[in-house]
């Protein structure tokens, strides 16, 4: 399990020693200085400015006045605004939160306000070197927006080369908005925002509710947080982590009188220069002695570093880092249990090389869907064959159904990556293991499996066959029939047959199955023009071959078609 110790201050240490945030807060300084002389009191006003560094790449600065900023974080200003209604973000949604992402209204309009501007800010970001969007305050809620815009319309290998970097930057988005962002850890791994415990606008438009984060009405915090005081700095991923830190720090600003001192701008140049070359470095002996293990000591070091402790006199600092810590073990087993498609691949492999056998084997019987059909249990080691079939059908069939909603729950872009990854050994599952449910199904007596019997991932997996289909001439027959339904399709064909030697049988119904033997005729004639059909349906014992001679008594001796005369002359030499 990783400790909240070694991640946060580790990277806290990384962070500070590094050029990047001064690099940010000093392009955010002189963009301050340029406008000082401006009227920024206007309504919707946002004010941005490039700066290059040779070495270093280009630095993007979002700022607005601080007077703005306050009054447009007051009650009037915290609406939150429904992706419905925000045509440029409809990228964030996905089958899991389709309806629940909203973001802060005064952050969008201030974005939506440079739209004319984007496609030339855009051109800032080159190949070959680092683009960091840095913003402050409401400016940095604005370098946000505009990084997910950019983020939507680059490659992923581009992605490592885009940071952007809020100081004192208010919460942006609800539940709903957080969770469309950690479901992409290349993009959350974009962002970074500065806190100081003397800021009160990073948590100023938290409410009672946030608390538990029940509601998608609630402001939730996303990415890495990084929390800075007096006593030190540290990083926090976890949000609700970051929630409570949050609350406990605008909770110096909750009278009303005190809202004109939050106006003042908080100088985070001057905070993390006094933070470079400080470590946060407390023996063990100084922690309380309600701490219990290594866990809850790395935790009580990194919020002693935020300075939590000195805003409020009656905040139990132990209690509070044995619940994070409590938290950080409950996720860590939880990500032991996620699901991971690529290892769970190789363990599927066994699974599949058992079925090619036994395939291999049933070609000395009916062939590889009778023999599972009809199979008898003769012998122990026709027993032992069957019971092992029946086993890795189940696990293949475990594994792909939690594949596929996995990948079908991914955002669009990366839903598509995946699919085209996966839709060869899907497509080869499907047309291998679709014949054995279908088997079990008919086997049961029942009737239409197309439309009531057909699992919805083997729907999903022929959409992805069909999303990436390469059309190719055959030249000769196929190993594995393509349709993987088609053993349900010879099996409606038997039912026909059947209903028109009923004598008892409606003529609507009769009429109604003669229809469905044509078009399964036409049906069998395409897959066989074009070697789309296994030979193994052409083996005496198989039910493919049994629906022939039915069919023949049904149809009687003087009935002609494309097929009649492929079965009398050439289905022998079909290979």
């Amino acid at each position: 399990m990783e400790s909240l110790y070694s991640t946060g201050l580790e990277l806290g240490n990384l962070l500070l020693g590094s050029d990047i945030l001064n690099h940010s807060w000093d392009a955010i300084s002189k963009l301050q200085k340029q406008t000082l002389l401006e009227d920024l009191s206007l309504p919707f006003s946002v004010k941005y400015q490039v700066y290059e560094y040779p070495t270093k790449g280009s630095v993007i600065a979002f700022i607005c006045s601080p007077n703005y900023a306050v009054n447009h974080l007051q009650e009037e200003f915290r609406e939150l605004i429904s992706s419905d209604a925000i045509t440029s973000f409809d990228f964030l949604s996905t089958k899991r939160n389709s309806n629940s992402i909203s973001i802060h209204k005064a952050a969008f309009t201030l974005f939506a306000s440079l739209e004319n501007e984007l496609p030339l800010l855009k051109q800032q970001f080159t190949s070959n070197q680092l683009l960091i969007v840095t913003g402050h305050s409401l400016g940095g809620s604005v370098a946000s927006l505009f990084t997910l815009w950019l983020l939507d319309s680059l490659p992923r290998y581009d992605v490592q080369r885009l940071l952007c970097i809020t100081f004192g930057s208010p919460l942006l988005g609800n539940n709903g908005f957080q969770k469309a962002i950690s479901e992409r850890p290349t993009w959350s791994s974009c962002f970074l925002h500065v806190v100081s415990d003397k800021d009160p606008i990073p948590g100023f438009l938290i409410s009672d509710h946030n608390a538990s984060a029940a509601t998608p009405t609630c402001y939730m915090p996303f990415a890495t947080y990084v929390f800075c005081s007096e006593s030190g700095f540290s990083c926090f991923k976890e949000p609700q982590t970051i929630l409570e830190l949050l609350m406990i720090m605008s909770s110096r600003c909750a009278e009303s009188e005190k809202l004109n001192n939050c106006s003042q701008v908080i100088d985070y140049g001057h905070i993390l220069e006094q933070l470079k070359n400080k470590a946060v470095c407390r023996g063990i002996s100084e922690l309380p002695d309600s701490i219990s293990n290594p866990l809850q000591a790395g935790t009580y070091l990194l919020l002693e570093a935020t300075g939590v402790g000195k805003l409020q006199e009656n905040i139990n600092l132990s209690y509070l880092a044995m619940n994070i810590a409590k938290r950080a073990e409950i996720q860590a087993k939880h990500k032991q249990k996620v699901f991971d498609p690529s290892k769970k691949l190789s363990i599927t492999k066994k699974s599949m090389t058992y079925l090619e056998w036994y395939m291999k084997k049933s070609l000395e019987e009916a062939g590889y869907y009778d023999k599972y059909k009809t199979r008898r249990s003769r012998s122990r080691d026709e027993i032992e064959s069957t019971e092992n079939l029946i086993k890795h059908h189940r696990t293949l069939k475990l594994f792909w159904k939690r594949i596929v909603t996995e990948v079908e729950n991914l955002p669009w872009k990366e839903g598509r990556t995946r699919r085209m990854r996966l839709v060869y050994a899907a497509t080869n599952y499907r047309r291998m293991v679709e014949p054995l449910d279908i088997a079990e199904y008919y086997g049961r007596g029942k009737k239409d499996y197309v439309s009531h019997g057909r699992s919805e991932h083997y729907k999903l997996l022929g959409k992805w066959s069909d999303e990436n289909n390469h059309t190719y001439q055959r030249s000769q027959a196929s190993s594995l029939t393509v349709d993987s339904c088609f053993w349900a399709y010879v099996e409606e064909a038997l039912i026909s047959c059947e209903v028109l030697k009923d004598g008892q049988s409606s003529i609507q119904d009769q009429e109604s199955a003669r229809e469905n033997l044509i078009k399964f005729e036409q049906y069998v004639m395409d897959l066989i023009n074009n070697f789309l059909v296994s030979p193994e349906i052409f083996l005496p014992q198989s039910s493919f071959m049994l629906w022939w001679k039915e069919y023949c008594r049904v149809v009687g001796n003087s009935y002609t078609s494309p097929l009649t005369n492929f079965m009398k002359d050439d289905f022998h030499r079909y290979a």
